[in-house]
């Protein structure tokens, strides 16, 4: 396996993206979405192998305050070669000199975060587009 890591979302392919997303299993995501999204974040990584994507991932960023972590993601057949690890690694190293590096994650793999120094935050809240759905899956308490 011969990896190729980008930095830049030039020649993605914005459907292969989704696809990806949809296999992770990270949820439906429009392609169209998927390219504003990266295209509004700072930081991204993209890792092909030959020219399928394999892994993927974002940073939201303002230069000195708070980088932002998400969408991060990795084709099920290539989970378990470090992929994950290096698009973490890569993303918090680029995010460097900011005051805090959240990371926003799927219930069940912060034991994988935590490697990387990540801590749980107790003042963390969202609103999500569809409320009942982040409670049903564990993304947020009704309390």
């Amino acid at each position: 396996m011969e990896l190729n890591w980008k930095h830049t979302d030039s020649n993605v392919d914005w459907h292969e993206a989704s696809a990806l997303y949809k296999i992770a299993p990270m949820g439906d995501k429009r392609p169209q979405d998927i390219k504003q999204a990266f295209g509004n974040s700072l930081y991204k990584c993209f890792v092909f192998n030959q020219n399928q994507l394999v892994g993927i991932g974002r940073a939201l960023a303002d230069g000195v305050d708070c980088s932002y972590l998400c969408d991060i993601a990795v084709h099920p057949d290539y989970q378990g070669h470090g992929i994950g690890k290096g698009i973490i690694e890569n993303l918090t190293e680029r995010s460097k000199g900011h005051k805090k590096i959240i990371l926003y994650a799927v219930p069940g793999k912060e034991a994988f975060y935590k490697k990387f120094g990540f801590k749980r935050m107790s003042t963390a809240m969202a609103i999500f587009e569809n409320q009942d759905n982040a409670i049903n899956i564990g993304l947020i308490n009704e309390t």
